[in-house]
């Protein structure tokens, strides 16, 4: 057949099919696969982005989204699926484990860490049995957490609680129910401003052993003063430093009491200096400390 010739616009051609963007395809498939998981009653199937790898723009990343991530972690590690590391320190032995979390210097990190799982709540409890000293000393610990922890330190010895607790009466009770408490030799509620002698009698009645006292910079009264003469005879030094409520008559108490007693800190206190001149006619050994106008008296001072 000659080029041109007339008859080839006889012959059929091949309709053109309209080309369709790839992102209405893209779509479509989605939808047929979201109806046919539906009619199969099955779990629908979604789109899933895949992960950003990681490179300078995470640098770039507000602090919001970097907390987003770090309640992302911790969640993750309280469900269980902490990751690698967390698989590596879960197969450390229970002795071992207890030691590691011992050396954690925040009792507030040692209360969430007793809340990862069952295993290391009962090794954060380990940790505390084999302390004889704790210290909460700037923690802002509050009653309950003091109390817990205390319960817990069943061979304990030294309890430190001073300035920066929120400690009460309340919490003070609680701390005198521990097993340990009887056999406390060294007690510290320094500058405690929530206290009274509510809560320092419940604690110092159950302290027998007790042989270091400070309760200095509290609001105690002659009241606590013969709860300790008549509870810790064994007692050795006591810090009533700026103890302004606290009379001779309370300080008579305590020297004739507690014949053992060896030291006595009454600085910033309302007691006369010629007071202390009669301590030392029932306890001559006695050393009384941070008085500075006693020396006009003749009494001993160091």
């Amino acid at each position: 057949m000659a080029r041109g010739c007339p008859h080839d616009r006889l012959i059929p051609t091949r309709p053109r099919r309209s080309r369709v963007p790839r992102r209405a395809r893209v779509h479509s498939r989605r939808v047929a696969l979201h109806a046919s998981a539906s009619r199969a009653g099955g779990d629908v199937w979604r789109y899933k982005k895949p992960p950003r790898p990681a490179g300078l723009s995470d640098q770039l990343l507000s602090p919001s989204v970097e907390r987003e991530r770090e309640m992302e972690q911790q969640q993750q590690l309280r469900d269980g699926d902490g990751g690698a590391a967390e698989g590596d320190i879960e197969r450390l032995p229970a002795d071992l484990l207890a030691h590691v979390l011992s050396l954690l210097p925040s009792f507030r990190d040692l209360s969430m860490a007793g809340g990862v799982s069952r295993r290391w709540r009962r090794a954060v409890e380990r940790s505390l049995a084999s302390r004889r000293r704790l210290s909460f000393a700037g923690q802002r610990t509050g009653d309950d957490t003091a109390a817990r922890l205390v319960r817990a330190a069943v061979n304990l010895r030294d309890l430190d609680i001073c300035w920066g607790c929120q400690i009460s009466d309340e919490g003070l009770i609680k701390i005198s129910t521990a097993d340990c408490v009887g056999k406390l030799t060294s007690i510290s509620l320094w500058g405690l401003a929530g206290i009274t002698d509510k809560g320092v009698v419940q604690l110092v009645s159950r302290a027998y052993s007790l042989q270091h006292l400070n309760i200095g910079g509290t609001f105690i009264t002659d009241e606590s003063l013969n709860a300790v003469a008549n509870s810790c005879t064994d007692l050795k030094s006591i810090i009533l430093w700026s103890c302004r409520h606290v009379t001779e008559a309370g300080l008579v108490a305590l020297v004739n009491n507690c014949r053992r007693l060896e030291c006595i800190n009454v600085g910033g206190m309302r007691v006369p200096p010629e007071s202390f001149v009669g301590l030392l006619s029932i306890s001559p050994a006695l050393r009384i400390r941070s008085i500075p106008q006693i020396l006009n008296a003749g009494v001993q001072v160091s």
